[in-house]
């Protein structure tokens, strides 16, 4: 399988930068769940750590409910724009009014750990976020979302909803995952010093913390976007390495 024959008419400069699904490590099975449940059982993970099976289908099932049999739009703003993980048939540039992307969900694992966690990028309340929105379609809805939500609601921190996008071909419904306020990982009052000094020094089984913000800068400096608070923050974070590797 590969991505529809003409996904990449509105944005074609994508086509060889957009990691395809069958070799991402993204694309979620039940066997790296099982693989992950043994790490948290030999490294006592606290309770709830992820959500159970169970909880995350029904999840999906509730917001994605009269929708499975028709095509469906998704906002990307952090990895899934280079690293979506799914299929799909159609890319367009996308604006999302009301909301930003913010390193403000506490990250605990893969860059990051309990003794030294990291940050991961959210959609938080305010501003504007210019990024990418990506169609599956609906042939393929119902098995690519079970693949999504494994890799998006891991923890349950994001809310899945349907926001309103700004595209260049006309406006679009898209579902969007942002940071539920209302769970534990929401970090909304770090500074920009301390966001920074977790970046710069976290990292868990997946790598360093500072690689997902660095490559979130790259990807959309490819695609022109300008965010100026990630460009502050990858500032500063760049400052914290290079000064611990003095010291």
């Amino acid at each position: 399988m590969s991505f529809g024959a003409n996904a990449f008419q509105h944005v074609p400069s994508l086509r060889d930068r957009i990691l395809p699904p069958e070799t991402s490590p993204m694309r979620f099975s039940y066997d790296r769940f099982a693989e992950l449940d043994e790490q948290a059982r030999i490294e006592a993970w606290p309770p709830g750590w992820r959500m159970s099976h169970e909880d995350r289908e029904a999840n999906r099932r509730e917001v994605l409910k009269d929708r499975l049999d028709q095509d469906l739009w998704v906002f990307a703003y952090g990895s899934l724009i280079w690293n979506p993980a799914v299929y799909f048939d159609e890319i367009r540039r996308a604006t999302l009014i009301g909301w930003s992307r913010r390193f403000c969900m506490n990250l605990t694992s893969g860059r990051g750990t309990y003794d030294c966690p990291g940050l991961m990028a959210a959609l938080d309340e305010g501003g504007r976020c210019d990024a990418l929105a990506f169609r599956i379609p609906a042939r393929l809805v119902d098995q690519e979302t079970e693949l999504m939500w494994m890799r998006e609601m891991f923890s349950g921190s994001y809310r899945p909803v349907f926001l309103d996008v700004t595209t260049p071909q006309g406006d679009i419904e898209a579902l969007t995952f942002v940071m539920d306020r209302d769970n534990e990982r929401y970090c909304p009052s770090l500074g920009l010093q301390e966001a920074a000094k977790r970046i710069a020094t976290a990292e868990g089984n997946l790598g360093p913390n500072f690689e997902y913000l660095e490559s979130l800068m790259e990807h959309l400096d490819e695609l022109g976007i300008r965010d100026v608070g990630l460009e502050a923050l990858y500032r500063q974070a760049c400052e914290v390495r290079a000064s611990s590797k003095k010291s």
